[in-house]
């Protein structure tokens, strides 16, 4: 068979041939190497090594090699120890979409296991920003295997490096009112048995944490209710804080409002744990439908997110239909489409927009997100920790 046929495979469970495992890669180092690398199999799981302890990081970086790596062999039937710069802006075209569909992305966009016959490593074209993150971390790929000694020069080094622009406008938020519509809509899902109870009350508690608290979907992977812990301030009073586990191996303290704090000992009394959690307890933030305390994947909350929002988007459609105005019906059925395209980041972004909007220091919004820094001049500025809370809680709600 040739090897422009062969099948797109998960990198752990790839076998290549010696003409494509890159031992004869022409863009191969001829010195020392400070890697135990044989072929670029080797060379790539050496540089994912260095990220194994970030599941969330290590997944992302195995993906962009992954892809390239089976883009190089499958498409191209050369190893990646070879790749050109003109080939590389060959692959930047291919991410833009990936041909043929069939051998390169997943039936419907799904996302199968990857020992499941369907896998493939794309679910459809990238977006202009997928891409660009897709060759920023190929080329920290290539930069690091240049250091390493195993490749002779970084293809993507002759890319030409553009001005960095000004980030645009956050617009994929929810505004108040169509946040309002998913509220509701979790508020109205069926209580009757005992696991519909306890669907309701973990969609209310996800939505919660991800509003109240702007954590990211990984985080709230990662994290536990150990990480909730409780100080005086310095006129006395309690507060609790949440110590967040975020990007980049990054910690960062969240406002544990009251009206966070409600929700958490609701939640967690529903699933028969007692109201506050103790110092350093191992469950998750959110569990599983059932007996399981394991923490579920970023893939399933994601999944649990996207369902509440096609919920909402449905309810919408359905009033949009009973609508007699075609006007607004028209703008009933343009909403629900957009809640529909929702992910769970759109209510990270939702929180930092919201507390924006209710005047809540923009210095203690970065905090609160964990940004670096709102622009040049906030690396001068700190915000009091104290004070960030009363603020939070005064004017960041939900509301329910």
């Amino acid at each position: 068979m040739h090897t422009a046929l062969l099948a797109p495979r998960p990198l752990d469970a790839l076998e290549l041939p010696a003409d494509l495992d890159g031992r004869d890669g022409v863009n191969r180092a001829n010195g020392r190497m400070q890697i135990a690398a044989a072929n670029d199999l080797d060379a790539i799981h050496a540089w994912l090594a260095r990220v194994a302890d970030s599941k969330a990081t290590f997944e992302t970086y195995r993906k962009e090699a992954e892809r390239l790596l089976l883009w190089a062999i499958v498409q191209l039937g050369k190893p990646l120890s070879s790749l050109t710069h003109e080939d590389l802006l060959a692959y930047q075209r291919f991410l833009a979409d990936p041909q043929p569909a069939a051998r390169w992305c997943a039936g419907g966009g799904r996302k199968h296991a990857r020992d499941d016959p369907r896998w493939r490593p794309f679910y459809g074209p990238l977006s202009a920003a997928s891409q660009r993150q897709a060759m920023v971390i190929l080329n920290a790929l290539f930069s690091w295997l240049v250091s390493a000694g195993y490749l002779a020069g970084n293809p993507l080094s002759l890319s030409r490096q553009r001005a960095r622009r000004a980030q645009p406008r956050i617009t994929r938020y929810l505004e108040r009112g169509l946040w309002d519509e998913v509220k509701a809509y979790v508020d109205a899902l069926p209580r009757a048995s005992a696991r519909e109870r306890e669907r309701h009350g973990r969609a209310r508690w996800l939505l919660t944490l991800l509003y109240l608290g702007g954590l990211r979907i990984s985080e709230v992977g990662i994290n536990t209710m150990g990480d909730f812990f409780a100080r005086r301030d310095a006129s006395g009073e309690e507060r609790w804080w949440l110590d967040v586990l975020g990007k980049g191996e990054r910690r960062r303290l969240v406002p544990a409002t009251a009206e966070l704090m409600t929700e958490l000992a609701r939640y967690r009394e529903q699933r028969g744990l007692s109201a506050l959690p103790a110092p350093h307890e191992a469950t998750p933030l959110v569990l599983p439908i059932g007996q399981s305390t394991k923490p579920l994947t970023r893939a399933a909350l994601h999944t649990i997110v996207k369902g509440i929002f096609a919920g909402a988007a449905q309810r919408l459609r359905d009033a949009a239909a009973q609508e007699a105005d075609p006007a607004r019906a028209a703008g009933g059925t343009a909403r629900a489409a957009l809640l529909e395209s929702a992910s769970a980041h759109w209510l990270r972004h939702s929180a930092g927009s919201h507390m924006a909007d209710g005047d809540v220091d923009l210095r203690m919004v970065r905090d609160n997100l964990g940004h670096a820094s709102i622009s040049t001049t906030s690396l001068y500025l700190h915000s009091d920790d104290d004070r960030r809370h009363r603020e939070t809680e005064a004017k960041h709600r939900i509301d329910w």
